[in-house]
């Protein structure tokens, strides 16, 4: 998987999500870029996340990620 199959996929989740089509994510993106990304919705985030790739995400690297870039990184070493 790459980079770009990662991002592609994980729009899709975000926007599904959230509920917005326009949303854009890049390496840099955290929750006050993206309108209705609160605390509850990053839990649904993380589930989705999840559900899309198949594979649960230790709470440890949840709690620590502080971008999507992180995100990315967890799911393509994850997904290994």
């Amino acid at each position: 998987m790459t980079k770009e199959e990662v991002y592609k996929r994980l729009n899709e989740v975000f926007r599904e999500v959230l509920d917005d089509d326009s949303i854009e994510l890049h390496d840099e993106t955290v929750a006050d870029d993206v309108d209705g990304w609160d605390s509850f919705e990053h839990i649904n985030l993380i589930v989705g996340v999840e559900e899309e790739f198949g594979f649960k995400i230790p709470m440890g690297k949840v709690v620590t990620m502080k971008n999507v870039g992180e995100m990315v990184d967890i799911i393509l070493e994850m997904g290994k």
